[in-house]
């Protein structure tokens, strides 16, 4: 069982994609494989945070350009 900060993330297929390369590169440190549960426990102990920080930079004018684009087809649509 992991115990982690941001296991939630667990659930998301970008982190697990993080989480994957995380494992290679840490096990070709080690000589072995570390395995995903040591992996994904040190990811999400180390770089989860940033990892959430940056992607939520990202996504935010996203949302916000949705929000516009949704505002001016209603206006349109009143016309």
């Amino acid at each position: 069982m992991i115990k982690a900060k941001n296991i939630e993330l667990l659930q998301d297929e970008r982190a697990q994609q993080e989480i994957s390369r995380h494992r290679w590169i840490e096990s070709e440190k080690a000589g072995q494989d570390i395995g995903y549960d040591k992996a994904a426990g040190d990811w999400l102990n180390l770089y989860s945070d940033g990892w959430l920080a940056y992607n939520k930079s990202v996504q935010e004018p996203k949302r916000e350009a949705k929000k516009v684009v949704a505002e001016v087809k209603k206006v349109v649509k009143r016309k």
